[in-house]
């Protein structure tokens, strides 16, 4: 399915309390999209802990996903690995399960600008699907400077997507370098989306817990009721600034919150996370019961 311009939530990886995946998590969070307002689904993101999934979860998590979107919603599908090598088998063998398009992560071991680039460019010529890259030096402490961005868009035809996590200011010269040549998105759980847009993007990779609120901000805002949108954001940005303090603070209580309104067990950890606080599951509950169930 061709991607549109819209809202991407990233489902979360549910484990339960011996650390086993849970697929039955994924089932409800692609069901819930797939009856949403939302434009379609990510997986395997920061978001989805891919880095603490094995390569056949990983797979197991793709397959299982586009069964039970069933064409309904398009599904990209971020690439997690280390060497070119291993990102073009994966994307590959995504690619045979049905995912509609690609997103690359940067390796673990920060690169220069100059390696990094030449790392996507060795990927993006032996995957033949819509594609495109992370982008969060934020979060990852490297990554592609916006010259290296708008090579990649001028180089390769299938490079069609850029997900950044970046404020609007930076997106917005991103946006403007790129000239419409592919789509732009931005991730960051949702933070500043009505300015997101603004700046040119077209749409937002967030988590599932908001997906509700945020395709419905999405959809007042193309629709021109762009004072609508603002004042629907400004209620939800409590939220979105409790949850997006940073990455494992997103990992423990965006996907808490997730299960809350999923009607999912939060269940339990792998590896290293965040554990929640008494105050912190206190301030779930409320947020819980001010947005309501999701289904």
């Amino acid at each position: 399915m061709p991607l549109v311009p819209g809202i991407y939530p990233m489902v979360y990886s549910f484990f339960n309390r011996d650390s086993n995946l849970r697929l039955d998590a994924f089932e409800v969070q692609a069901e819930t999209v797939a009856q949403s307002a939302a434009a379609g689904l990510a997986a395997l993101g920061i978001g989805s802990e891919a880095s603490k999934l094995s390569l056949s979860e990983r797979l197991d998590t793709v397959e299982l996903l586009i069964c039970k979107l069933a064409k309904r919603k398009p599904l990209i599908t971020t690439v997690f690995g280390n060497t070119p090598k291993e990102q073009i088998e994966f994307g590959k063998r995504a690619i045979k399960l049905g995912t509609d398009a690609l997103i690359l992560q940067p390796p673990q071991n920060p690169l220069s600008d100059k390696v990094l680039m030449e790392f996507f460019s060795e990927i993006i010529q032996k995957l033949n699907i819509p594609l495109g890259i992370q982008n969060a030096p934020n979060f990852l402490g490297f990554g592609l400077s916006e010259k290296s961005i708008i090579k990649l868009a001028k180089e390769y035809s299938n490079f069609e997507i850029a997900k950044l996590e970046c404020s609007s200011v930076e997106l917005e010269r991103i946006v403007r370098g790129l000239k419409d040549n592919i789509m732009v998105f931005n991730g960051r759980c949702g933070l500043e989306l009505t300015d997101n847009l603004r700046a040119g993007a077209n749409g937002i990779i967030p988590g599932m817990e908001t997906v509700d609120k945020t395709s419905e901000i999405f959809r007042l805002f193309s629709s021109q009721k762009v004072n609508e949108a603002d004042e629907l954001y400004s209620e939800t940005l409590p939220v979105l600034c409790f949850i997006m303090q940073d990455i494992p603070h997103f990992l423990t209580y965006g996907k808490m919150l997730a299960a809350n309104r999923l009607g999912l067990d939060f269940g339990g950890f792998r590896k290293s996370a965040l554990n929640p606080t008494k105050f912190g599951i206190q301030c779930i509950k409320r947020f819980t019961d001010q947005l309501g169930r999701l289904c």
